[in-house]
């Protein structure tokens, strides 16, 4: 059986590890709060009005695409273009394509920062195929304009995250959204888990320290994994609501 993405693949090991998954969202949910297109995200609703429901269902698409056998894969990537173009005819114009890249961007570069984060560093190799798992999802959704290899991928981010980011009310407003379904003290430690992850210039637009707290619980929290205790601390880390969803995290798709 020929899978999306190949046993014994570090996407795989990186997709399927929920603290790592939990570093992705932590940056992309500071990325995404300043991207020129947020206001996409927003014209649903859903977003603004359940930003952690919205982060597990994205995280059950991805994860469907990297666990799932090749035509699965396919199916649920030309499922998501879908949707997709269901929100650009209600709305009456196209969501940008920069727009497309910027989120394919975020996933490369975050799975990348937060696994070397939490468990080691990766090889140029390892890097590059992270980034064509991504650039094969891309290019069966048709995006245009995508970088062939991960030497231009870098090029490209560079550029995105000097082009596609803004500070804006929908910045604003997306943060205390983030507080509201949070509350005050995981909500600190989102803020502490990006600044761990996100690029230079994302934590200077938000404004972020360049030392985090959570720097120090590092080590501590390496060792509850090998002391297989990381669950627990993963459940003070997200609401009680989402046990069920935290759990699956560590689990591989069916």
């Amino acid at each position: 059986m020929k899978y999306f993405v190949e046993k014994g693949s570090v996407v795989r090991e990186i997709w399927g590890k929920g603290d790592t998954i939990l570093f992705i969202f932590a940056g992309a949910s500071a990325e995404f709060a300043l991207n020129k297109a947020v206001d996409w995200l927003y014209f649903t609703g859903r977003l603004p009005a359940d930003p952690l429901g919205r982060l597990f269902s994205t995280v059950a698409y991805a994860r469907q695409i990297v666990f799932s056998e090749l035509d699965a894969a396919h199916n649920a990537i030309d499922k998501m273009a879908a949707i997709h173009a269901g929100v650009e005819v209600k709305r009456g114009k196209a969501i940008p394509d920069w727009a497309y890249r910027d989120v394919l961007f975020m996933l490369i570069d975050y799975s990348i920062r937060s696994y070397e984060l939490l468990e080691s560093k990766l090889s140029e190799a390892e890097k590059a195929e992270v980034f064509q798992v991504f650039y094969r999802v891309g290019s069966r959704m048709g995006l245009k304009d995508l970088p062939q290899s991960f030497q231009e991928w870098l090029v490209s981010r560079k550029k995105h995250l000097e082009q596609n980011l803004q500070q804006s009310t929908y910045t604003v407003d997306l943060y205390k959204q983030y507080k509201k379904h949070l509350g005050t003290v995981r909500f600190r430690l989102l803020l502490e888990g990006q600044i761990l992850v996100v690029p230079q210039i994302v934590s200077q637009m938000l404004d972020l320290r360049t030392f985090s707290l959570l720097t120090p619980v590092l080590g501590l929290y390496k060792l509850s994994k090998k002391l297989k205790a990381e669950w627990l601390l993963k459940s003070i880390i997200l609401p009680p609501a989402y046990k069920k969803e935290i759990k699956a995290l560590d689990s591989i798709p069916t």
